[in-house]
């Protein structure tokens, strides 16, 4: 069960209201892959290199496009609305499944059934592949991803989505990880008798131990329609702080991720949208007790909207229970949700 959990990331709420930037309509990336050491002590005939080879030889593999921002957002809680019951079963090493139960006044409710099946082919640590998961909920609306790493530096993922047997999105991604640069390209939705699609290319380089500059490229047709959005990023890393700037035809995104200590991480988000007209400020911070088994995740933005979460392990038991609220004062709106989690 060790390796299952290892390599499955956690599916998140079906009430969840993420933040997370994407482009429409394609499934989230998971989190990225770890690449293996290599050792930087050269021969002794090849000592003599330029200092510029050397600099270049020192920087690190900046990770991945999409993660530049997730550890800003991973101090924000999620939006929690209902009750929700998981049950997760590890039936061996490499296969797991689990069950979802979901009752809310605002959204649907129903029951879900999700599987995760991890390969034996160990590339890490806590690293195995070929990596499939997949849920599906009483309606027949299915979600499913098949994550392979065909080399030490390229890795593919194939991913879909239908509702209510119909095909609804789907997806193929293929990554690249050099010593100092990270490359991806992302198909989604392609449609060749129509003439329609989203392409998604990604660049992200470091240019020292702590900066990384990167940029990508959407360009999206259907008929009667065709345009190209870029967008430019730019991440510096400190000893306990991250801080990234997103400039692009959409908008502008900036965060800033600071640890305080073991206990206490903020974080701060803004976001200008130019075809909404209309920007954001959120500050979020996460609190963790571990002598409790307590963690604690507040936020409060500049629309006057008001959430916090509490999640409490209950050890020796396999149980992990949560409540949120989450108050508008604008919009005079209140929401509340609890969740518990077995295994």
């Amino acid at each position: 069960m060790g390796s299952v959990l290892a390599a499955a990331s956690p599916t998140p709420s079906p009430a969840a209201a993420g933040g997370g930037q994407g482009v429409p309509g394609l499934v989230a990336v998971p989190p990225g892959f770890t690449m293996p050491s290599v050792s930087s002590v050269p021969p002794s005939s090849e000592l003599q290199i330029t200092d510029a080879a050397q600099s270049s030889s020192s920087l690190p593999n900046p990770g991945t496009y999409e993660e530049c921002h997730r550890k800003c957002k991973e101090v924000f809680p999620l939006q929690m609305e209902g009750v929700r019951l998981v049950v997760n079963k590890g039936l061996s090493n490499h296969f797991q499944v689990s069950h979802t139960i979901t009752l809310s006044t605002l959204g649907d409710s129903g029951y879900r059934f999700g599987s995760t099946y991890v390969g034996s082919k160990q590339t890490g640590p806590t690293e195995s592949f070929p990596v499939m998961v997949g849920d599906m909920d009483n309606t027949g609306s299915l979600n499913a991803q098949v994550i392979h790493q065909l080399t030490s530096a390229v890795r593919s993922k194939i991913a879909l989505q239908t509702q209510q047997h119909k095909f609804v999105n789907w997806q193929c991604d293929l990554e690249y990880r050099g010593a100092d640069f990270t490359s991806a390209l992302t198909l989604g939705n392609p449609d060749v008798l129509i003439g329609s699609g989203i392409v998604v290319a990604h660049y992200l380089q470091s240019i020292t131990p702590a900066l990384a500059l990167g940029g990508e490229l959407v360009y999206h047709r259907r008929p009667g329609e065709e345009g190209t959005v870029t967008s430019l990023l730019g991440r510096y890393t400190g000893d306990n702080y991250v801080a990234t700037l997103t400039l692009g035809g959409a908008g502008c995104h900036a965060t800033y991720y600071h640890k305080a200590n073991d206990q206490l991480q903020v974080g701060v988000e803004f976001e200008a949208s130019t075809r909404m007209r209309e920007t954001t400020t959120s500050l979020g911070y996460q609190l963790d007790v571990p002598k409790a088994n307590l963690l604690f995740k507040g936020s409060v933005d500049s629309n006057w909207v008001v959430g916090a979460t509490l999640e409490k392990k209950l050890p020796p038991l396999p149980l992990t229970m949560a409540l949120g609220a989450f108050l508008n004062h604008r919009k005079n709106k209140f929401q509340c949700g609890f969740s518990v989690v077995i295994g």
